[in-house]
């Protein structure tokens, strides 16, 4: 049925493409709120009522969202009509995190292959991890990294955009991740969008299931 429903999903994408529709994917459930990807943009938290690029989100039911997509109301289920930002790996592997008493979703992961501590923040565009974490992987960032800065509570700082070889959480690998490398040390690293946009994400409770799309 998977296959099925995945079919579907591209037939769908591809008429909607010639008509010239808005594409809309439903990438993460939360409560309340759910995660939509906008003709291949940046995902998206939308509750009911809100309206965001032309697309209104009428209802959440369980792992159904109602959504009014060029004055027509479509049921999407969660995985269904995502765009295809990448390919050539399979998905399906998953990983289920767990909240701190604070709400925080924390794990032990890796980058490149060294230990790292995370966090995972969807304000966060990329993965992001601060100097020494950086040196500890083996990321020349000064030398490889696009020169760029960051809004942070502590005002803006400078950073260096790099392409990290992987990123391992559980039992989900990513290849070719872009990361943010902060020229300070941060107290622990950021596993942002760069890594999250190629997950399904849903809340249940205090426990956040990833699943890899692609």
């Amino acid at each position: 049925m998977s296959r099925i429903h995945a079919a579907v999903g591209v037939v769908g994408a591809l008429l909607a493409t010639m008509a010239g529709a808005t594409e809309v994917a439903v990438s993460g459930l939360f409560p309340g709120k759910a995660l939509l990807v906008i003709d291949g943009g940046r995902p998206t938290l939308v509750a009911p009522g809100r309206t965001v690029a032309g697309v209104r989100v009428v209802a959440i039911h369980g792992e159904q969202v109602v959504v009014d997509v060029d004055g027509q109301r479509k049921a999407l289920r969660l995985g269904e009509r995502v765009v295809n930002r990448g390919g050539g790996a399979a998905p399906g592997s998953v990983v289920n995190l767990h909240a701190d008493g604070r709400g925080h979703f924390v794990t032990i992961g890796t980058i490149n292959g060294s230990t790292m501590r995370f966090i995972v923040d969807t304000g966060a565009s990329f993965v992001s991890l601060g100097r020494a974490d950086a040196e500890r992987a083996g990321i020349d960032y000064r030398k490889h990294g696009r020169p760029s800065a960051a809004q942070t509570a502590n005002g803006i700082v400078r950073t260096w955009i790099v392409k990290l070889n992987t990123v391992k959480v559980g039992d989900v690998t990513l290849h070719n991740v872009d990361a943010a490398v902060h020229d300070t040390d941060l107290p622990v690293a950021l596993l942002g969008m760069s890594f999250l946009n190629r997950m399904e994400m849903q809340r249940e409770g205090d426990t956040l299931t990833l699943r890899r799309r692609y």
